[in-house]
């Protein structure tokens, strides 16, 4: 039995129930029913598009050492599906505080820019992500060739200045943005070391 197409929607619906989840949420709360949006909606959907973009652009990053780990060479085609869906998710996060945070308002925007060094993080990993999104498709992995594994590299980046960027937003509780770094630091330590790990056997079998 071919369970492919199975594991596809599966990861698709997965990736899409936060989506559906906050879409829900804001319907009940303008139907002025009881939500779990808080006193402050716009804040917790901020807060809840930027945790969910964090753990889907993870969740692309271990799909590599996944693959080598259990063998598993299949496991390599879902890297696509969730870069892709944490760079929705990030848009999400960016419309919400360009929109319904700050309206549009291009001055305090600037500020924030300007002088928050979080938000520059995050601004600057988001559209570092666009190239990436823009060149995930197979007529331009062929299209670049060589070039295109070079590119998407930068996700090794995007990942450091998301974590970054969710650490200096985090006032009170640091929990998870901590756990966040960890998983991140453990990702980025296991392509290290599988890198020159054949140099290090090398060296130590000569001593």
């Amino acid at each position: 039995m071919n369970y492919e197409k199975p594991l596809r929607a599966a990861l698709h619906l997965l990736c899409l129930l936060p989506f559906l989840w906050i879409v829900w949420q804001v319907w009940l709360m303008f139907s002025y029913q009881p939500h779990a949006l808080t006193a402050n909606p716009f804040q917790y959907i901020n807060q809840y598009t930027g945790d969910w973009t964090i753990r889907i652009l993870l969740a692309s990053l271990a799909v590599t050492p996944l693959r080598k780990l259990l063998k598993k060479n299949g496991l390599i085609k879902w890297r696509r599906p969730l870069g892709l869906y944490a760079f929705f998710y990030g848009l999400l996060h960016l419309g919400n505080y360009l929109v319904l945070d700050h309206f549009f308002d291009w001055a305090v925007i600037w500020q924030d820019l300007v002088k928050r060094p979080a938000m520059t993080f995050g601004m600057i990993a988001l559209f570092l992500m666009i190239p990436l999104a823009v060149t995930s498709t197979k007529k331009m992995i062929r299209r670049l060739g060589r070039i295109w594994p070079r590119l998407h590299r930068l996700v090794y980046l995007i990942g450091i200045l998301a974590v970054v960027h969710n650490i200096m937003m985090v006032k009170a509780d640091l929990r998870e943005p901590l756990i966040h770094a960890a998983i991140l630091c453990l990702l980025l330590g296991y392509r290290l070391y599988d890198k020159y790990r054949p140099g290090l056997v090398k060296r130590l079998s000569f001593t």
